[in-house]
């Protein structure tokens, strides 16, 4: 195991360090189940755009310290500040400059991870809730220890959903299961978000840190240019024709085929050895 670099976040909220090759991301307000918070919200915004083009980084972990992964929008402090606004006499924001508000943190958390050009990976250590459970969705694969549970959870707070979760659950589980997860918002264990795809990966609690971390270095490790392709070719397929898709599977497979990784891997199965790929 590498040395770590920790990264500043700007918030003791979010934690941020890169250990041999693998980004962790920790949400860090365990007395709050890692509610979401304004500086959680511009803390990852900067840091994944940061990770985006650091090269020294192969693959990103998304967790929660204490226990949970994310209760998501913190309910009490959005109530709390909405009366202290109106005792205050101030005038609120505009609904527009709340829409776009909004708009611009899901931007830049929902949607720089779904597109972030290397593998992550989401590590629940406890409840996925909410805004939550949309980020933990929006990451490639999900990890989860068993006693998690997860939860739609916006109705029963009278909200309509956010951070892409309506979007990232359709794809995975159909419209007909992310239809009955939002409207009911019934909590779900592990077992059951397994069965449904929801989630990758089901390990013992105490087996999680260690398996996140084996799972974490697998892919920083790995042809991550190919990765890179392969996630392209995989949401390309969400949206496009086959021709289309064969259209693009044909530039990518000519691009990979030319990269250091491949003529590596060429050389190490012709001598019968794992590959020492480069990222390159």
């Amino acid at each position: 195991m590498g040395a770590t670099r920790t990264l500043d976040t700007g918030t003791d909220y979010l934690l941020a360090s890169v250990t041999d090759r693998v980004a962790t991301l920790t949400l860090n307000r365990p007395e709050a189940r890692n509610a979401l918070h304004p500086a959680i919200f511009d803390g990852l915004g900067r840091v994944l755009a940061e990770l985006r083009e650091d090269d020294s980084v192969g693959a990103l972990v998304v967790t929660g310290a204490g226990g949970a992964f994310c209760a998501g929008g913190d309910v009490k402090a959005q109530s709390a500040r909405a009366e202290a606004l109106a005792a205050s006499g101030r005038p609120p924001m505009s609904e527009e400059a709340r829409i776009d508000d909004l708009r611009r943190r899901q931007h830049s958390i929902s949607a720089a991870l779904y597109e972030f050009p290397k593998v992550t990976i989401a590590s629940l250590p406890g409840a996925a809730a909410g805004a939550g459970l949309s980020i933990a969705l929006a990451c490639d694969l999900r990890i989860a220890a068993r006693s998690a549970v997860l939860t739609t959870a916006f109705a029963k707070v009278g909200f309509s959903g956010d951070f892409g979760g309506s979007w990232f659950l359709t794809q995975l589980v159909g419209a007909a299961k992310a239809r009955e997860l939002y409207l009911t918002s019934d909590r779900i264990d592990t077992a059951t978000a397994e069965r449904l795809g929801i989630l990758n990966r089901v390990v013992d609690d105490e087996d999680l840190p260690a398996e996140t971390t084996t799972w974490a270095q697998q892919f920083a490790h790995g042809p991550t240019v190919a990765y890179r392709y392969m996630k392209e070719n995989l949401d390309r397929a969400l949206r496009a024709d086959l021709r289309t898709c064969l259209d693009g599977e044909a530039t990518a497979m000519v691009r990979t085929g030319a990269t250091d990784d491949h003529r590596e891997a060429a050389k190490a199965f012709v001598e019968k050895r794992p590959p020492n790929f480069v990222g390159r």
